[in-house]
């Protein structure tokens, strides 16, 4: 890119419990709408507009919708554990297709976010395409592995030991301005997905993973449990994916060859 990003200025609207939710919006408010939901302890910013993904996106014709999920970034982080109940984020995200009025977009995630998207698609969401990056089979079908790290994370804020995993993401953490205490009851609101309910999503879905990147599972193993899924690597890891170029570029490619299979 010519020259950094910058960071939109949020809007705002309340989810159903009257948490303050905020999105940013880039491209042309005519264009198609795509949906793009950042990863835990990330943010809008950090996950989609700073490596310039939003921008590539935006470049190749879409109206770009980005979500801070609740405890991240610049939405409500409530501690009370019972602003947590299952399915909690996908919840947000049915009320920010109900806020825009949108019927006929694309929806999209990384890790945790990928993890969002799925559970809307198997609620009843039925964007016309959907991306699920960073996110395997294991992280659908059996949530609480990753969780267990992230709250060991979380419950020793501050005194994670220098240079461990832990530390690291607790630094990450401290950079996109996340909430430890709104994470901790967030871990619990995850909810798995069976190869049943899988297998009854008929979206096409292009589940986009970093080469190295186990962290959820298998990519290919989730690509396969889809109908219509078809798995696509990029250089790098579950943190290192998210810098490269190559992010942006394959969501662009997959949704402008999808639209065109479909005119």
């Amino acid at each position: 890119m010519a020259s950094s990003p910058t960071e939109p200025e949020p809007i705002f609207f309340p989810a159903a419990d009257g948490t303050r939710l905020a999105y940013v919006e880039m491209g042309d408010v005519g264009a198609r709408p795509l949906v793009l939901i950042h990863g835990l302890f990330s943010n809008a910013w950090t996950n989609w507009i700073r490596y310039g993904h939003a921008a590539r996106v935006v470049e190749a014709g879409f109206r770009l919708i980005l979500p801070d999920l609740r405890g991240h970034g610049r939405s409500g982080a409530p501690h009370d554990p019972a602003a947590y109940p299952p399915d909690i984020l996908a919840d947000d995200g049915e009320a920010l297709l109900a806020h825009l009025g949108l019927v006929d977009y694309d929806l999209g995630g990384y890790s945790l976010g990928g993890r969002t998207v799925l559970r809307m698609l198997a609620r009843g969401a039925r964007p016309r395409r959907a991306i699920l990056s960073g996110m395997g089979l294991g992280g659908i079908l059996h949530t609480a592995g990753r969780g267990d790290f992230f709250r060991k994370v979380l419950e020793n804020f501050g005194s994670n030991p220098r240079g461990s995993a832990e530390w690291f993401s607790e630094a990450f953490l401290k950079t996109t301005g996340g909430d430890p205490k709104a994470m901790i009851p967030l871990l619990d609101s995850f909810v798995d997905t069976s190869r049943e309910a899988l297998a009854g999503i008929a979206t096409p879905v292009l589940v986009l993973n970093g080469a190295e990147d186990q962290d959820n599972g298998s990519g290919e193993g989730l690509a396969e449990a889809l109908p219509d899924g078809r798995f696509v690597a990029i250089p790098g890891n579950h943190m290192t994916a998210v810098l490269r170029h190559e992010l942006g570029a394959e969501i662009s490619s997959f949704l402008l060859a999808e639209s065109l299979n479909e005119s």
